[in-house]
């Protein structure tokens, strides 16, 4: 199959007008014309994942990060871009990235963990104007009202989150969510106004934990845990619209974060 009719699926769903103007969504290495029998998703491009790609003969890597995202001037393997696009270029792999459109296109990445973790009756939490339903973040219900830590716990068990960093909670049970996958930080007073009890985020810095004071608890699940569902999402939109070709989500899409806890 053609390299473009696989990525105009998944434009069709997060057109690339959506993305920032500091991203760096679509085919970064690669051509339209390009064949491929096979797509691996995952999160990022990394060596592994290009391995993964070369034994299951996938001629097409589509992630939720782009592997470049600021402008290369050589390419001596002097650090892992290089050595991915490197080897991207001498394998015949083709590279695409959906990134901030995916995060802003209606139904995208916090829609998709919103309704992992149970909150439902979603809205846009900060809405775009560049189309219909597009935004980021989003904001709902749980079907009841949960003890704040158990619904943590709901959150580590469905995410595969490790740990969760929260601020001092305000009340202990909590029944309007706010999500927002990746580095939310931005939109945390836009989650108070929604009357949300918690906002699910990630990335968020120290005096960001000050910030909500009495208006909400905030919680940090970790950027690469709110962000998995990428791998999801897109096998959804991808399967749905090609029925007969071959979509894989990576084994070897893992987190460059590890954790020690003293106990």
């Amino acid at each position: 199959m053609r390299i473009g009719d696989i990525t105009e699926v998944i434009e069709r769903f997060a057109p690339l007008a959506l993305q920032e103007s500091y991203d760096n969504s679509g085919l970064i290495v690669g051509h339209p014309d390009d064949l491929t029998e096979g797509v691996l998703l995952a999160v990022d491009v990394t060596e592994e994942v290009l391995a993964e790609a070369e034994r299951e003969g996938c001629g097409l890597v589509v992630t939720h990060h782009p592997i470049v995202f600021h402008a290369l001037k050589r390419f001596n393997s002097a650090d892992y871009v290089q050595r991915c696009v490197e080897r991207a270029i001498r394998s015949g792999i083709a590279l695409y990235a959906c990134h901030t459109n995916l995060d802003s296109a209606p139904h995208g990445m916090s829609w998709r963990l919103a309704g992992r973790l149970g909150v439902e009756r979603l809205q846009v939490l900060e809405p775009s104007a560049a189309a219909e339903g597009a935004g980021f973040g989003v904001v709902g219900d749980l079907p009841e009202a949960m003890p704040l830590a158990g619904f943590l716990r709901r959150v580590m068990e469905r995410t595969g989150a490790k740990m969760v960093r929260h601020s001092a909670p305000v009340r202990h049970e909590v029944r309007r969510v706010a999500v927002c996958t990746g580095a939310g930080a931005s939109l945390i007073d836009a989650a108070g106004r929604a009357g949300a009890d918690l906002y699910v985020t990630a990335d968020l810095r120290y005096n960001d934990f000050m910030k909500p004071g009495d208006a909400l608890t905030v919680a940090d699940i970790g950027h690469f845990e709110s962000e998995y569902c990428a791998i999801e999402l897109l096998f959804d939109i991808l399967s749905e619209n090609l029925r007969t070709f071959a979509v894989r989500r990576s084994e070897s899409s893992c987190n460059p974060v590890h954790y020690m806890q003293y106990v």
